[in-house]
């Protein structure tokens, strides 16, 4: 039988750990690591789902990790998860556990959502940083509101901050308005732009993933024109394409002039947050405003296709340009708001020594990185201001 029509089994298995952490009497959660590709099926319907907990992503982007699916349960109903990626530290010195976008809720609506939260970052500390002795970094999604519960909750439970991005912002886009009230919505430049675009004779398109290697052409070209430095997931994306559960498998756009494929655009539109996953345009797109053709229909068809009430735009990488177009578009009816840093939490000394070491390091190594990037005449510089 497919694995998409098998139901739920939570019984206990050799390969599997169950334990219960008895907190507030009402949830009394049961957490169980499970496979990578049952792990898939069972999120893939969770508000909070997000690319980077997918056991499919993870294992193609970090391939030196170990990822450990972590499924909690309240009586039996499974109310959680967190994919946590155990990177070991050089010379066996321990381990560090990283939950990226996570801890995960099924229903983000449900009135304990947040007692929920809050009893899964406590079973992830008991199993990960007192039994285990690793510091444990939670990187919490950045959400549409300034008030950012996950955040709020890990500097209570006295997380430290750490790493944080260079340029934070994430534009996300309110998809659940009337053409009438998102066309209002924009920015008044962006929506002149649109309005230039829409004169231009251009089509839309929703294409099958079999199309894929007409995006990586697209993608390709783009990115020897523009000379930005890219550090994106792109070679995971036939990882993402091939998944069997169509609710994660990414949907692809393309926009023609005239027949020839000018822009297209890579959305992951799974949870209650689609997000803009890789974009590109050829040399025709600029005069013809073919990104904001793409956006807006993007923005319509995600509105009358999925459950998503906002579309994660990402960020910038410090363009001003990317700044200005995703600012338009976001307009007055969505949100700016910035990633939060990583939230550290480690119950034993060695941990909190060796892995902040190991994170100096790598932030050091960014920073070098950035530098030479910086020096190469052949690489787009960011300038972008604060």
């Amino acid at each position: 039988m497919a694995l998409d029509a098998e139901p739920l089994d939570f019984s206990q298995s050799d390969s599997e750990r169950e334990e219960t952490v008895r907190g507030a009497p009402a949830h009394a959660l049961t957490r169980k690591i499970v496979s990578g590709e049952f792990w898939d099926h069972t999120i893939s319907g969770f508000d909070g789902v997000a690319q980077e907990q997918l056991h499919v992503f993870a294992k193609s982007r970090w391939p030196s990790v170990i990822c450990e699916p972590n499924l909690f349960m309240d009586n039996g109903e499974v109310v959680g998860g967190a994919l946590v990626m155990v990177q070991p530290l050089p010379l066996g010195l321990g381990a560090i556990a990283v939950v990226k976008w996570g801890p995960m809720l099924k229903d983000n609506q449900r009135a304990d959502a947040k007692e929920i939260y809050v009893r899964m970052i406590e079973m992830l500390i008991e199993e990960y940083s007192d039994n285990r002795a690793m510091m444990l970094s939670v990187l919490p999604k950045a959400t549409p509101s300034p008030h950012n519960m996950a955040l709020e909750h890990l500097k209570l439970r006295g997380f430290a901050a750490g790493s944080k991005l260079l340029f934070p912002n994430r534009y996300i886009v309110n998809l659940r308005l009337s053409d009438e009230d998102q066309r209002k919505s924009f920015a008044q430049k962006w929506r002149y732009h649109l309005n230039k675009s829409q004169k231009q004779n251009l089509e839309f398109e929703h294409v099958q993933s079999a199309e894929i290697s007409k995006f990586f052409a697209l993608y390709e070209a783009m990115s020897d024109r523009k000379k930005f430095a890219d550090h994106s997931a792109f070679d995971t994306i036939n990882d993402l394409m091939a998944v069997s559960q169509d609710a994660l498998r990414p949907e692809m756009f393309f926009v023609r002039h005239e027949g020839e494929i000018v822009a297209g655009a890579i959305i992951f539109k799974a949870g209650d947050t689609a997000v803009y996953l890789y974009g590109a345009t050829n040399d025709r797109a600029l005069p013809l405003r073919a990104g904001y053709f793409l956006h807006w229909h993007i923005i319509r068809w995600l509105r009358d296709n999925t459950d998503a009430k906002w579309y994660d735009l990402g960020g910038t990488d410090g363009f001003q340009g990317l700044h200005q177009f995703k600012k338009g578009m976001v307009g007055s009816a969505g949100a700016i708001e910035p990633v939060p840093p990583v939230m550290n939490y480690a119950s034993h000394m060695k941990a909190r020594v060796f892995a902040s070491l190991a994170y100096w390091a790598r932030d050091r190594m960014q920073d070098v990185r950035r530098w030479l990037e910086k020096m190469r005449s052949d690489l787009a510089t960011p300038d972008q201001g604060g």
